[in-house]
């Protein structure tokens, strides 16, 4: 008898309808994958074509190809030609801005994200060779860890209860890539005529007001340190009455009670009267570290989410205190401390109620960690990383069908997670209290399972060695030319 209800046990923890994976939806992926693309389709036709059938095929290949999701490995594996493909990412003008623009109608259109959700803003750079790409400098590199030759691109993200996808995004163009002396290089590579320089902090608000004025829905707006620790920023998403947790660092100032700002009068003898708004009163502002560091700070420990392997759960302590910048009237803000395991601190200002509970804004300075796992999976899973074009309209083309991915991928697990809900019984054979989620790499497993990625035959694979070898001595004999040398010369 016991042998028999092992063997149960077995059958139902390997039983794919008790994961929710049903048959039946798992064989209709590939119909889903593409009404998803059909219901896009018109973002991709011009005044002169529609184009739409290779942004279906590039989808496809980002979605369904393992690694070398460039130009030519996507075409060659949709049987498109290779330029056709080149030119529909580089050069063809379709709107990446109304991709993205229907994405976000779609989740405001979508009632598990009606309230609850997070928009989450942050950055990631990716190493170049040069600066003949958009974009291209040496600059801060955050995956590096240092000042390196780099494209950085400002990201959006929306999440919620574990799902996500990347809504927006910018890419960076430092100060000097708008001097007289890129003029020509600005339009090689397509960056429109009207575009002028904005700091990434201003790209960051763009993307957010933006979103907000189309009517997204989201309770929490979350900045990493570089953003975070923006004055302007932060009282901009004030003004739009958005509630924020703004990362900053330990040596971010504040005060613990309300300075006093105005004008300070002229002493006499002392000089010109004096014109700017500074703190008047004599309390001096302190680091965040110091407040963090001190013992009569109190702690308490908060279960904030559950995780892959057990729970978010540290130690977590809020105040209230008060910041300025440059005169500006004194704000009150919650600064939101939370102490890891290992005793390090992290910190956070937001401009959440005065009454809101510690809990509250213990999920609220965790919101962050979907958007380093939405730039994570976008990369390996969404193909990101592996962008090789130069020009700026491809940067923007491959950010609307990264996202139009990664949007198919979270539609596809909220809908098998609303009509195919798993057996609650596994979670006691298990002996576990919470299942793992469906992840994006599973998803896509699925999806090639269903379509396949075509086998090369011998003579296709011939081909394709011969077109590489002739197009490597077809970029030898341009670059051989652009440097004036004579290969008649012995």
């Amino acid at each position: 008898m016991a042998a028999t209800t092992t063997n149960n046990s077995k059958s139902k923890i390997f039983n794919p309808r008790a994961w929710g994976l049903s048959r039946q939806a798992i064989e209709s992926l590939g119909d889903r994958l593409y009404e998803h693309w059909e219901r896009y389709a018109e973002c991709f036709e011009t005044t002169t074509r529609d184009t739409s059938d290779y942004a279906r095929d590039y989808l496809s290949g980002l979605l369904r190809m393992e690694k070398e999701r460039n130009f030519t490995k996507i075409a060659q594996t949709a049987g498109q030609s290779p330029q056709n493909i080149q030119h529909f990412m580089s050069n063809s003008p379709w709107s990446a801005q109304e991709v993205l623009e229907q994405i976000r109608e779609e989740i405001c259109q979508t009632p598990a994200f009606a309230t609850g959700g997070a928009l989450i803003l942050d950055e990631s750079a990716d190493e170049k060779a040069s600066e003949k790409t958009a974009g291209a400098a040496r600059q801060r590199n955050g995956r590096l860890g240092k000042v390196e030759m780099s494209q950085v691109g400002t990201f959006l993200a929306y999440a919620k209860d574990g799902l996500w996808t990347w809504i927006d995004g910018e890419l960076f163009l430092p100060e000097h890539w708008f001097g007289r002396q890129k003029a020509k290089e600005r339009r090689r590579l397509g960056v429109p005529p009207d575009k002028r320089f904005a700091t990434k902090i201003e790209l960051g608000w763009r993307m957010i007001e933006r979103v907000t004025l189309e009517g997204l829905l989201f309770d929490w707006v979350c900045f990493d340190t570089l953003y975070g620790r923006s004055h302007w920023l932060r009282r901009k998403a004030s003004g739009l009455k958005l509630t924020y947790m703004a990362d900053v660092p330990g040596d971010e100032q504040v005060y613990l009670n309300e300075p006093v700002v105005g004008v300070p009068e002229r002493k006499p003898g002392k000089g010109r009267t004096p014109t700017r708004r500074c703190v008047l009163s004599e309390e001096r502002p302190v680091e965040v570290r110091r407040l963090g560091q001190a013992p009569e700070t109190e702690w308490r420990r908060v279960r904030v989410r559950v995780a892959e392997r057990g729970y978010i759960e540290d130690e977590f302590s809020a105040r209230l205190v008060w910041t300025t910048h440059q005169g500006e009237e004194p704000v009150q803000e919650w600064l939101v401390m939370r102490r890891e395991g290992d005793g390090k601190i992290y910190y956070a200002l937001s401009n959440a109620e005065a009454a809101a509970p510690l809990e509250v804004l213990a999920r609220g300075k965790c919101q962050r960690y979907f958007v380093e796992a939405s730039i994570r999976e976008a990369k390996s899973e969404a193909g990101w990383d592996e962008l090789r074009a130069q020009k700026y309209p491809a940067w923007e083309h491959e950010l609307a069908l990264v996202c139009l991915a990664t949007w198919f991928i979270t539609q596809t697990k909220l809908e098998w997670r609303e009509k195919h809900p798993r057996d609650p019984e596994l979670s006691k054979e298990l002996g576990v209290d919470q299942l793992p989620a469906l992840s994006t790499a599973n998803i896509r497993e699925l999806l090639r399972a269903v379509i396949p990625l075509p086998q090369l035959s011998r003579e296709a694979a011939t081909d394709l060695v011969v077109e590489h070898l002739v197009n490597r001595a077809r970029s030898r004999k341009s670059r051989l030319k652009s440097s004036g040398y004579d290969h008649s010369l012995p």
